[in-house]
């Protein structure tokens, strides 16, 4: 299940069936609305509520290369 870091919401399941989110193994899938960032060296999820919310200061993190 994918969580979101800021706020703790969960992603709803997916629409292939799967009860559990990924196959032993596999990455968990992580919705289009949603998005990710590595912070730290760690990888850190966003709900698309959140990351509208704060778009402007994740922004502000990147260099101008991604503007």
């Amino acid at each position: 299940m994918v969580t979101c870091d800021f706020c703790g919401r969960t992603a709803p399941r997916t629409a292939n069936g799967a009860e559990d989110g990924a196959e032993d193994g596999a990455e968990e899938t992580v919705p289009l609305t949603w998005s990710t960032a590595v912070e730290r060296g760690r990888l850190k999820r966003y709900c698309d509520v959140c990351s509208r919310e704060h778009l402007r200061a994740m922004e502000g993190k990147l260099d101008q290369d991604y503007w």
